[in-house]
């Protein structure tokens, strides 16, 4: 049963990715859905009963119209009674929708009985036939979007067929015939929809041990509503197959007249795994959690992947927590001595910004695909370029070039060694284009982005200008999943008509990933040319907002988060593919068994 906006989980670009697109359909508004059941109503009263126009009007009005505008109106509030819940507008879709597969049988009935009409049974078997059609379709819908109980979601799902009987039997009264015929009806619509949904729910019970479709209803207060109770249904899910990981915090910050301007935030956590479950919609947790006194926070994309999704804000909290003890507790500020954005040479894949003794390092393949660093590609970056602790590391990863499937860094590849060269190429670079001094700092920020229209998260736009050595880097980070390739190019240069040198991130929040389009990239739904004048804007009020500042540094270990780990991804998409295909399977394998034994019956009962 599609519904408003129906969500299924999506992950970042690869091969067994599931598009949430695929699986979305918005319901009509109620005067176009009630419109389209008075529509459905009189043409099945036509098929049924015309040229009888008597019986067609008494049709209409008793076996079609009244029952489904009163399954339409009646089924919210039977299913609130028997402990589930479903949305009134879904609720009149249902009924919509089961007219809109009745017709076709209806047709098919009615030709059948002009060309063979003394073989064809007559209108009250043909009405009666349709109950289990509605039974099968009402059931598998209620039960996972309402309660994931047969025993509950039953007698709402009779509530149409049953009215309808009713109806079409003081049109028509029936034989003792048809009426055991119509009992056998409702009991295989019934059963068909059991071996749907046992069948569909098989693979992610195979793999998890749990119930695909009773996280359905949670999946949709989540996302619909920021319902608690659905969150934490939905969170535990997740905690079940996490394990305990040590991860590093670290913080970049910049302080202006004692106060702290701005805050790089860089948490060894991948913004997964979507909506805002877990570490999902990490830049606006973090920013709240560190509060005011950290600033604009700006949480870039760091070094990481889905192994290291967060299962629940509880570990998400944990690093708000370690982050309100490094804004307490940093030391001096680093020495003034700084350096511009540098990149070593044509070609690299990393550029670096050093300030006294830390250095900033922005990673990105573009115009080539970029998404993905492993987190084990920059911790090796972090042993190899800072053992010697002469220069600590704040790395980025600045996930900015987007092809469905493609631009993952993981261990031990060509692509990763030339990573790790880079990186410490750019940071020598930088360290070289130091001198001593100050450096000014301003920051701005663009929010009021809606996701669905511009695929920009809670945090919109932020931008981050820094002028040192006598020239400006201007860093603007866009809160949302990866930016269309060839997007970061034109942006860039926009921006370095500003300052001297510039970089546009992305956050890789995953709470994009909740609207129809599943991945969600930056532009796909908001053009170059806008990106452009907004990424220009803010990078032009951070500049106008330059003023001396002190720059500070922080990192500890994280230990003990609970992380999903290496592989557990994989293995719920496989398994949301699984479930879909075997759904899809199944929805006409359970339906053309509907059909066939309810034809058996009527032509032994007729």
């Amino acid at each position: 049963m599609a519904g408003a906006a129906e969500p299924a989980a999506a992950g970042d670009a690869g091969p067994a990715a599931v598009r949430r697109g695929t699986l979305i359909f918005r319901a009509p508004s109620l005067p176009v859905a009630i419109a389209g059941i008075a529509g459905l109503s009189a043409v099945l009263a036509i098929v049924l009963w015309w040229p009888n126009l008597r019986s067609t009007e008494e049709g209409f009005f008793l076996a079609f119209f009244v029952p489904a505008i009163v399954a339409a109106f009646g089924t919210t509030p039977l299913a609130r009674a028997l402990g589930g819940r479903l949305e009134l507008h879904r609720g009149v879709f249902l009924a919509l929708l089961v007219l809109l597969i009745e017709l076709p049988i209806a047709l098919v009935w009615r030709g059948a009985q002009m060309i063979w009409p003394a073989q064809t049974p007559g209108v009250v078997f043909l009405g009666a036939f349709l109950a289990g059609p509605a039974v099968w379709f009402r059931q598998m819908s209620l039960f996972g979007l309402s309660r994931a109980s047969h025993g509950r979601s039953l007698p709402v799902s009779l509530l149409q067929p049953l009215l309808a009987l009713l109806g079409l039997f003081l049109v028509v009264p029936p034989s003792v015939r048809e009426l055991v015929a119509t009992v056998f009806f409702l009991v295989i619509g019934f059963l068909c929809a059991v071996a749907l949904l046992r069948a569909a729910d098989r693979p992610l019970r195979r793999e998890f041990q749990s119930s695909g479709i009773s996280l359905i209803r949670p999946l949709l207060d989540h996302v619909g509503l920021r319902d608690p109770a659905a969150t934490r249904a939905l969170e535990g899910f997740f905690d079940k197959f996490a394990f305990p990981a040590d991860l590093w915090f670290r913080l970049l910050a910049f302080s202006r007249e004692g106060r702290l301007r701005a805050t790089v935030a860089l948490p060894t956590v991948h913004p997964g795994p979507f909506a805002a479950l877990g570490a999902s919609d990490l830049p606006r947790k973090l920013s709240e959690q560190l509060g005011p006194d950290a600033g604009t926070v700006l949480v870039p994309h760091t070094p990481s992947d889905h192994d290291l999704d967060l299962p629940g804000e509880r570990e998400v909290e944990k690093f708000g927590a370690v982050g309100r003890e490094l804004l307490r507790a940093f030391g001096p500020p680093v020495e003034a001595r700084a350096s511009p954005l540098v990149s070593p040479y044509e070609g690299s894949f990393a550029r670096a910004q050093v300030f006294g003794d830390v250095a900033l390092v922005v990673m990105t393949q573009a115009p080539q695909p970029t998404d993905d660093i492993a987190f084990s590609v920059g911790d090796r970056i972090e042993r190899e370029v800072g053992r010697d602790g002469a220069v600590r590391l704040a790395l980025v990863d600045a996930h900015n070039s987007y092809v469905e499937g493609k631009g993952d860094i993981t261990y031990g590849t060509p692509t990763a060694e030339k990573l790790v060269a880079d990186a410490r190429a750019a940071v020598a670079a930088a360290r070289a284009a130091a001198v001593p001094g100050g450096i000014e700092v301003g920051v701005a920020t663009h929010g009021d982005y809606d996701i669905g229209t511009s695929g920009i998260g809670p945090q919109g736009i932020r931008a981050l200008v820094v002028r040192a050595a006598g020239r400006t880097s201007g860093y603007v980070l866009i809160d949302g999943n990866n930016l269309l390739i060839g997007f970061r190019d034109p942006i860039v240069r926009a921006l370095e008509r500003i300052v001297d040198r510039a970089e546009v991130l992305t956050t890789d929040n995953h709470v994009v990933h909740e609207v129809d389009g599943g991945i969600n990239p930056i532009g796909e739904r908001r053009s170059l040319d806008a990106l452009t004048r907004d990424a220009a804007d803010v990078l032009a009020r951070a500049k106008a907002d330059l003023a001396p500042a002190e720059t500070f540094f922080g990192a500890r270990p994280v230990p003990g988060v609970r992380v999903l780990g290496p592989g557990f991804t994989a293995r719920l998409l496989t398994s949301l593919g699984d479930t879909l295909s075997m759904f899809t399977n199944m929805v006409v394998a359970t339906f053309l068994l509907l059909l066939t034994s309810s034809l058996v019956v009527t032509f032994v009962l007729k």
